[in-house]
């Protein structure tokens, strides 16, 4: 099982796939190598909604994963880095 990894976004297509067509979520964990606990996040990080932000559900009236939503939603929520604390070197001639 991975540690303190995150998901790519190969494996957030293979979870929605393996959640379209109806597969458990510790099936779906075991098959990424993450706990259930993380599947369930994961899902919910990729809930697709409408215009009004009602959850949309899926053929299994389960809500919607999008994999591309749950990338999006990791990219931003990372911090900018700043190098504000570096100095470069100065042409002393």
């Amino acid at each position: 099982m991975r540690r303190y990894k995150y998901i790519t976004f190969q494996d957030r297509r293979t979870l929605a796939a393996a959640y379209e067509r109806g597969e458990r979520a510790a099936d779906i964990a075991e098959r990424l190598g993450v706990t259930v606990a993380t599947v369930y996040r994961e899902l919910k990080r990729g809930e697709s909604t409408d215009g009004s932000g009602n959850v949309i559900l899926d053929r299994n009236q389960r809500p919607a994963y999008s994999p591309v939503i749950a990338q999006q939603t990791v990219q931003a929520s990372f911090k900018p880095v700043s190098y504000t604390h570096l100095t470069l070197p100065t042409n002393r001639e």
